[in-house]
């Protein structure tokens, strides 16, 4: 693997060179130690006076020095004399997660500042968009993104554009391209689930007058798992036992998929009908499982209720305030989240209406109502992809720090997740930038388009759970697989008779993977045994002898050993 500095405009000009740079052998490439690099976490979401280092020592891009780029507007295949090519990259290969990192400052007079996205494109293919940055004029700004090819590619072709169609000038610093075989990716997966998932446990085993047992026998049973995973319900579950069986066989959460919604709790003015979220709470609380409150409002008009869309000014107002009111009286503290404003990175119906304050007071209400709750800020198309303008990485963090300023109580990222193709660097690199706010963050409605085989759903599925579990700030994941009577809105993860699909087969498999499975065994000289155990709540039992006890516990987060002690 190797590149060349792309210091043209296009490519044909330096094919030449980049053939005479291969035929010489000189290679740029970093030999990767038998088990591969760590995945670097490092991000950052605010503007800095100074670049970092590049991460992983700038990976394939290493000794890249810093520069000056005149970039065109908006990428187009056909066109590419409006992009400039950074980077060019000899021998890309398909089973490679492409991780892209850098530093890129506005220069020159003009622009303030700019959404400025990275690309790729190969003889074979082309990624319209790896990552995106808001660069500003005056302080550098981190870019982190990534690819993966699904053909092998002799020649590629990295581009920054600007995504105004403005023409403005840029500094590159500190960029690194560092690759990761899915082998090593897997590793990586792993070593963060084995230490932010699990935690050692240490059980000593005594008698009566506080000795030690060596040999005494130990069973140890996970009851519960501590990390939520659950589903989109409707009302279809509601005197369903088989379909509440299998639920509650897997799921610890649950969210009602559009029964909160107002649309159908109030199709008319003043006709408000709770009757089927009570029934699908009622189902919640039997049940011992949490619940989501999805949602208060909706920003898109289409899933505004008819006549609220016919309200103005005061009107208006009076009608959210009720919606609120009533909400929180009925439901005070009976949902561990709300997503108090559904999707305003793409729409803005209540404050077109109301003015821009308008969410500062929804998120006030709402959580003097009940300030037990998480209040969510929650979008699509933030970790699917960066193409969509109106919801890249930077624009979900300007959102929530606009509305935390100004003193809305937002303490909830919620990344919707419908997926088509995922891509798997450009998830983490993503997730890892917004982690940066320290704030709880969910992936609230996963799923895999209808548009793909139902096997090939099964893969991606399998894609995306593994970086959200094995992403230390992701702190719970639903799916957004409601059972209908007709099926479910993109992706089941059974058929109507509860017989699993290539999805449903996946989440089997992972909850079996995610929990600690039969353990047991005998105390050693010192009277204990230890295990590693996925974080829940356990039973234990021992015996010595003629003696037994039974005990229970719970096993957190921490990096100590969590010490449990028996008494017989």
């Amino acid at each position: 693997m190797g590149l060349v500095d792309g210091s043209g405009s296009g490519r044909d000009a330096l094919l030449p060179f980049l053939l005479g740079f291969v035929f010489l052998g000189i290679t740029l490439t970093t030999a990767l130690p038998h088990d591969g690099p760590l995945y670097d976490p490092t991000a950052y979401s605010d503007c800095r006076g100074e670049p970092e280092k590049p991460l992983y020592n700038g990976g394939l891009l290493r000794g890249y020095p810093p520069r000056v780029l005149s970039l065109g507007g908006r990428w187009r295949r056909q066109q590419q004399q409006q992009q400039h090519a950074f980077f060019f990259f000899h021998n890309l290969t398909v089973s490679t997660n492409y991780c892209l990192s850098g530093w890129v400052r506005i220069e020159g007079p003009g622009t303030g500042s700019a959404l400025v996205t990275a690309s790729l494109e190969t003889e074979h293919e082309a990624c319209t968009c790896i990552g995106t940055v808001l660069a500003v004029r005056g302080c550098w700004s981190f870019i982190k993104g990534g690819f993966t090819l699904s053909s092998p590619s002799n020649l590629s072709s990295l581009y920054l554009q600007s995504s105004s169609g403005d023409a403005i000038q840029i500094a590159v610093s500190s960029f690194s391209l560092q690759p990761f075989t899915d082998e090593q990716w897997r590793r990586n997966q792993q070593h963060v689930v084995n230490n932010v998932r699990k935690r050692n446990v240490m059980i000593h085993v005594t008698n009566g007058s506080g000795d030690m047992l060596q040999g005494a026998q130990v069973n140890v049973k996970q009851v519960s798992r501590e990390f939520p995973f659950g589903s989109a319900i409707s009302q279809a579950i509601l005197g369903n036992s088989p379909y509440q069986e299998w639920f509650l066989e897997r799921f610890n959460a649950a969210v009602f998929e559009n029964e909160l919604k107002w649309y159908v709790t109030e199709p008319t003015q003043g006709n408000v009908n709770y009757t089927l979220p009570d029934q699908m709470l009622q189902f919640v609380r039997k049940s011992g499982i949490i619940a989501r409150g999805h949602n208060i409002f909706w920003e898109d008009p289409k899933f505004t209720p008819a006549w609220v869309q016919n309200l103005t000014g005061l009107g208006l107002r009076l009608a959210v305030n009720s919606r609120i009111r009533s909400l929180m009286t009925r439901y005070r503290e009976e949902f561990v989240h709300w997503d108090v404003s559904n999707e305003m990175l793409h729409f803005n119906f209540y404050e077109k209406r109301l003015g821009p304050n308008a969410t500062f007071e929804f998120f006030k209400t709402v959580h003097e109502s009940d300030p037990l709750a998480t209040l969510f800020l929650n979008d699509f198309n933030v970790v699917e992809t960066c193409s969509d303008m109106n919801s890249t990485v930077d624009q979900y963090i300007a959102r929530l720090r606009e509305l935390r300023h100004g003193g809305a109580k937002t303490d909830g990222i919620g990344l919707e997740g419908h997926f088509t193709i995922p891509n798997a660097p450009l998830i983490r690199a993503v997730m890892d930038k917004l982690a940066t706010l320290g704030l709880p963050m969910w992936l609230t409605e996963v799923d895999i388009s209808s548009t793909v085989d139902k096997a090939t759903q099964g893969e991606y599925l399998d894609q995306v759970l593994r970086e959200g579990f094995s992403h230390p700030a992701i702190n719970g994941i639903m799916l957004w697989a409601a059972l209908h009577p007709e099926g479910c809105y993109q992706m089941c993860l059974t058929d109507d008779h509860l017989h699993n699909l290539p999805a449903g087969d996946v989440v089997d498999g992972l909850l079996k993977e995610w929990t600690t499975g039969a353990v047991a065994g005998r105390t050693d000289a010192h009277g204990s045994f230890s295990f590693d155990g996925f974080l829940g709540e356990y039973t234990v039992t021992v015996r010595s002898g003629n003696y037994g006890a039974n005990s229970t516990f719970a096993l957190s987060q921490g990096v100590e050993t969590k010490h449990v002690t028996v008494s017989i």
